[in-house]
């Protein structure tokens, strides 16, 4: 790998570790100080909507083969996280303020501070064990936060909403179901969706933290 797409990379995954930071702190400062969570997309929506719109230049990365993490996982995560976010989340003022949003952004925001400091770190060269160990290991209890009581507790309270407002109505007019029945359907498929990314994390666990033994006892 070329000094200029390290120098690229280091700078990409350091400001999106520092974008989830000040994420994380504002979803944290905003419920302590008002001891409630229905304020976590007014106080970090906007920012996570910019941080995962940007967070396709990682589904771009993997398809010109830049990181070895291919197309299709990196894909389903921001295709999921994207729809979520910025066409149902974003779009319907009445779930903004539901413990679903503050449940989802934190198990995100940790996640992701996570992920991309150990990113940056390991271009660098200088990545700690435990921050290592920290990556392959959260997102067993993270991932599922962020998935059950959190994205998909929300959708389904959103479905009343969306066929009260016919959201998207223009645009699915021309197919026979509606964006209700759509958000229906992913509702009913996504634990399946989701538990291929969730093996495939595993997979990668067991790989990177097997490695990371084998030298300590090299050592």
């Amino acid at each position: 790998m070329s000094h200029l797409l390290k120098l690229y990379l280091f700078a990409y995954n350091s400001l999106q570790a520092f974008g989830w930071t000040i994420s994380l702190v504002r979803i944290l400062s905003c419920f302590i100080a008002t001891k409630s969570v229905i304020g976590a997309y007014a106080s970090a929506g906007d920012l996570i909507c910019l941080l995962q719109t940007c967070a396709f230049l990682e589904v771009v990365h993997g398809a010109i083969g830049i990181v070895p993490s291919g197309v299709l996982f990196p894909l389903m995560q921001w295709g999921g996280r994207t729809h979520f976010l910025l066409a149902i989340v974003r779009r319907i003022h009445e779930v903004q303020e539901l413990s679903a949003v503050f449940i989802t952004f934190f198990a995100w925001s940790l996640t992701e501070v996570i992920r991309y400091s150990h990113y940056a770190l390991n271009i660098s060269g200088g990545c700690p064990s435990w921050l290592t160990y920290l990556r392959y290991t959260l997102f067993i209890v993270l991932y599922p936060m962020g998935l059950a009581p959190g994205e998909m507790w929300l959708m389904y309270q959103a479905l009343p909403y969306i066929k009260e407002k016919n959201l998207y109505g223009d645009f699915f007019a021309s197919v026979p179901f509606s964006y209700y029945n759509f958000v229906t359907v992913v509702l009913l498929i996504y634990p399946f969706l989701w538990l291929n990314l969730y093996l495939h994390l595993f997979k990668q666990r067991r790989s990177k933290l097997g490695k990371q033994h084998h030298k300590k006892k090299k050592i």
